[in-house]
């Protein structure tokens, strides 16, 4: 799982980056929605190595180095992985905890546009579905509704430019790419990136918007003094579209930006480049035979960690493995006599059926430490075997582990 969020926070960076490199300037904003869209999708869908691609430039040798286990008899030990236990089960509590305010936030905002169509008058206007609300707003839309202040509208108020501008978000489903991005936000609230992304999402949006509303009434330096009137006005709705959202020189310049058709081709080639690679890179998968030490282990279905789908897995995972082997350890009474302290290295291999074989010392630390482990590792229950395409494969793994002299 961290790999997973590490590989998708570095890709949504690097598409992030590109954007604001690249694209936010352009006036190509259908493109530049795609693109902030996709690069969200991409980044969650890419990681898990749905579409891969097999390469064998790669001639890698190595083992599964396991985590140093260290192995004192007394409770330290114990309570030291009891320790990792508490903060595993505190992280999952406090992720659980926050993205359920979350979500619960999400839910009161959807039920506020509920409330206020059912409880306020509802016309409609050339088609368009707009709600009549008694507080002062500015315009704003969410779904298929247009919010509209009921007193300045029956006194002829409220600009057509407004309306159209709306009317824009409606049309163009804008309500969907913000849902989406909430929702991301509520899955992965820990992850700041997410909001540049709905920052810059949203204001896609209203160059989208301004464009539409330009090229039905044909005077952009009017709609940009009528935008300038809003500009201290900042009541705003979060999921809502907000006629006055980040009305800055940006957004004004934009709407007299001229398009660049080799800029456009360029900019388009680039990115498409970009993706092209990040999905290669991200999705290889190399198809190198690893080797043990030495060459003592040949066999072609020996896959290393990195190249698996998925790893090896001792019934309630590594914690309990090294629970285990701390648990049915026993200390030769030579070790015990001297206060010895040393370190052994262990390897071994997870079979296809999860069973342990060629299980070996490569460093004995002595005293007969590395007869002791391998008698413990004999005695190990069936493993969750790893899998590589689908089907089940053979893995070696190399653990070190410290004898402690008891305190």
């Amino acid at each position: 799982m961290i790999t997973y969020l590490l590989k998708s926070g570095i890709l949504l960076l690097v598409f992030y980056a590109v954007y604001k490199l690249l694209l936010e300037n352009e006036r190509m904003l259908r493109f530049n929605r795609a693109y902030l869209l996709g690069s969200l999708v991409f980044s969650l869908i890419i990681p898990l190595q749905i579409i891969s691609f097999e390469s064998d430039f790669s001639n890698k040798t190595g083992l599964i180095q396991l985590d140093e286990l260290a192995i004192q008899k007394n409770s330290e030990n114990l309570a030291s992985i009891s320790l990792n236990d508490f903060l595993t089960v505190l992280i999952a509590v406090s992720y659980g905890v926050v993205a359920l305010l979350l979500m619960l936030r999400f839910v009161l905002n959807l039920y506020s546009f509920y409330k206020r169509i059912k409880r306020n008058e509802v016309q409609f206007v050339k088609g368009d579905k707009v709600a009549l609300i008694d507080e002062p707003i500015l315009p704003h839309s969410f779904w298929d509704t247009i919010f509209i202040n009921k007193n300045e509208f029956e006194n002829g108020k409220i600009p057509s430019e407004l309306i159209a501008h709306e009317k824009a978000h409606l049309d163009q489903k804008h309500t969907l790419d913000i849902l989406f991005i909430e929702i991301l936000q509520i899955i992965f609230w820990f992850n700041p990136l997410l909001l540049f992304y709905k920052k810059v999402i949203k204001l896609n949006h209203e160059f989208l918007a301004d464009e539409a509303v330009n090229k039905q009434f044909g005077s952009v330096r009017n709609y940009q003094n009528l935008l300038l009137h809003f500009v201290s006005n900042k009541n705003t709705i979060s999921l809502a579209s907000n006629i006055n959202y980040l009305i800055t020189k940006k957004r004004l310049l934009m709407m007299t930006k001229k398009k660049s058709p080799i800029k456009v081709v360029l900019k388009v080639s680039a990115v498409s480049a970009v993706y092209v690679l990040l999905l290669f890179v991200f999705s290889a998968k190399s198809m190198a035979q690893t080797g043990a030490n030495k060459g003592e282990v040949k066999e072609k279905d020996l896959y290393t960690m990195a190249y698996i789908e998925k790893t090896p897995e001792f019934p309630g995972g590594i914690a309990e493995f090294y629970k285990f082997v701390g648990k049915n350890f026993k200390t030769p009474d030579a070790a015990v006599k001297d206060k010895f302290e040393g370190k052994a290295y262990m390897q071994f291999i997870i079979e296809k059926d999860g069973t342990l074989s060629d299980i070996k010392t490569v460093k004995d630390a002595g005293y007969g430490i590395g007869d002791e482990v391998i008698r413990v590792l004999k005695l190990s229950p069936k493993w969750t075997a790893a899998t590589y395409q689908g089907k089940p494969v053979r893995v070696m793994y190399s653990l070190p582990i410290t004898i402690q002299a008891a305190k």
